[in-house]
C-alpha cells in the first residue's frame, strides 16, 4: 500500500517536472511539445521505473543508478525498440529538463531558510566565496582557452 502511494507522489511530481521541460524545450529549443512529449513520457517512465526498483529490490543501491542503467539498457542498440526510444529522447534537450530540477531545489533550500541561517554568518560568506571563485576560474580557463584557439 506504501509503494502505491509512493508511485503516485512520483508520478505526480515527475508529469509536473516533465510538463515544465516541454515548455522549456519549446521556449528556449523551439520544438513543439508535442514533438517532444513521447520523448517526455519515455523518461518518465524511465525514472518511474527506477524508483520502483529502488524499493522492491532489498540492496542499498541509489534510484540514480537503476534509472541510468535501464537508460542505458533500454537505449542499446540491440534492444527492441531502442531507435524509437533513442529518437523520441533527443527531441528532449538536457537543459530543458535541468531547469525545472533545479528551481525545485531553490524552493526546496527556501523552505528551509531557519535551518540555513541557523548555520550562521560564515557560511554565507564561504559559499560567497566558493562561488565567486568558481566564476573567476571558469572566466580565466575560458579566457586562456579562447586566447589558445585564436578566437579572441
Amino acid at each position: 500500500m506504501m509503494l502505491l502511494k509512493n508511485i503516485q507522489e512520483w508520478t505526480l511530481l515527475l508529469v509536473i517536472f516533465g510538463f515544465t521541460a516541454l515548455i522549456g524545450n519549446w521556449a528556449g529549443y523551439e520544438i513543439m511539445p508535442l514533438t517532444a512529449l513521447p520523448g517526455m513520457i519515455t523518461l518518465i517512465l524511465i525514472c518511474l521505473a527506477g524508483f520502483i526498483l529502488r524499493e522492491l529490490i532489498p540492496v542499498n543501491f541509489p534510484s540514480i543508478a537503476y534509472i541510468s542503467l535501464i537508460g542505458v539498457l533500454v537505449s542499446m542498440p540491440w534492444m527492441p525498440g531502442s531507435e524509437k526510444i533513442v529518437e523520441w529522447t533527443s527531441q528532449v534537450e538536457l537543459l530543458a529538463l535541468a531547469t525545472p530540477i533545479l528551481a525545485y531545489a531553490g524552493i526546496a533550500i527556501g523552505r528551509s531558510w531557519t535551518d540555513f541561517v541557523k548555520l550562521g554568518w560564515k557560511t554565507i560568506v564561504v559559499a560567497s566565496l566558493v562561488m565567486l571563485g568558481t566564476f573567476i576560474g571558469s572566466a580565466l580557463i575560458a579566457e586562456i582557452i579562447l586566447r589558445f584557439q585564436g578566437i579572441i
